[in-house]
């Protein structure tokens, strides 16, 4: 089953049941034990997933740290876990000292929802203060899921980690320095943008204003580039729905084709299913239908240019057409029974992402 599949049904368990969740212990059970099988380890397979191994500290003896992973024999990252409660940031200097004795390049730590990946760019064997990679079951991104399957047992390569780390960790240093900037800008960065226009002394004052005028001109130019780029798409999108309108060719049935469209039980029934899937996501009141002679179609705000799927019931076989890799490029699938709709959660989902 695909890594984003399965991380979006841990997701659904970590909802489901972290209220009754009450110690560090259940929170391993529940969410930590199922992350580490997601990723391909055999976590009843005690050479390779090691739980309390034993990590010796100079005159401190018998600190364990909760799970060291082995990949062909080699331990290739420690993890240590916390209560889902707490923040998984406030401990890394746990990990700092367990991972100091281990021989792997890779600590984790989690409170079983977000993972902190930790390696050694700065000092050999000896772990950076900040991660490199943040993965939040939470609020999964296609980006990070994309980089944690280079931890999976199938595709662990230490190189290719190795070479994206340093990337990713600064890259993530200087988004956050940018969002710092835009939120409160910095005496240098006003210094640097004002001073090539601005001949006149900085005075205390000045600087006060420029600071205000800098925000606002950050904030302003980011939005004004993403309405852009909106408008853009949504042009491009009438343009090519104008040019299949252009295309049809009306006949004698188009004429009087809503007189010959009959809705059936069964593709109500379809439609209501469909419907409870979707309510996980958005208010069931965003989920239109219309139906037409070839098919039924399900629709998100009663937008043609936002189809859901399409059910194909006219015929003696039943199809369902998703949407999920874009509207232009819709996959009809064979059904046997109503209830198989309930196996196409995922793509349903994903549909309605790609309208936000």
């Amino acid at each position: 089953m695909d890594l984003k599949i399965k991380l979006e049904q841990l997701h659904q368990k970590v909802v489901g049941l972290k209220e009754q969740i009450s110690t560090e212990e259940a929170t391993k059970n529940a969410f930590v034990m199922p992350f580490i099988q997601i990723l391909g380890y055999d976590i009843f397979n005690p050479t390779e997933v090691i739980p309390e191994h034993i990590c010796d500290i100079g005159t401190k003896k018998g600190e364990k740290v909760d799970y060291v992973i082995k990949h062909n024999d080699q331990p290739i990252f420690i993890i240590e876990c916390k209560h889902w409660k707490e923040n998984a940031d406030a401990h890394n200097s746990q990990l700092h000292r367990y991972y100091h004795v281990s021989k792997t390049r890779f600590g984790v730590l989690t409170n079983g929802i977000v993972y902190n990946f930790y390696t050694d760019l700065e000092k050999p064997n000896i772990m950076d203060e900040k991660p490199f990679f943040t993965i939040n079951i939470e609020d999964l991104k296609d980006s990070s899921i994309k980089i944690l399957e280079s931890f999976t047992k199938k595709d662990y390569n230490l190189e290719s980690i190795l070479d994206s780390a340093e990337a990713l960790k600064y890259i993530k240093a200087i988004r956050k320095e940018f969002e710092k900037e835009i939120e409160t800008p910095s005496d240098e960065l006003v210094k640097l943008l004002v001073g090539r226009f601005f001949e006149k002394p900085m005075t205390a004052n000045r600087m006060v204003s420029f600071k205000e005028y800098t925000k606002k001109a950050l904030t302003t130019s980011i939005n004004e580039s993403i309405s852009f780029r909106l408008k853009s798409a949504l042009s491009i999108n009438e343009q090519i729905e104008k040019q299949e309108e252009g295309m049809k060719i009306p006949t004698s049935i188009d004429e009087n084709s809503d007189s010959k469209i009959v809705t059936t039980e069964e593709e109500l029934e379809g439609f209501q299913i469909v419907k409870a899937i979707l309510r996980e996501k958005i208010p069931s009141a965003r989920i239109a239908y219309r139906d037409t002679l070839s098919y039924f179609g399900i629709l998100l705000d009663d937008n043609n240019r936002k189809p859901i799927c399409r059910l194909h019931f006219n015929t003696a076989n039943k199809y369902l057409e998703t949407f999920h890799n874009g509207k232009e490029a819709g996959e009809k699938i064979l059904i046997n029974n109503l209830d198989e709709i309930y196996n196409f959660k995922q793509e349903l989902h994903k549909t309605l992402e790609n309208y936000n």
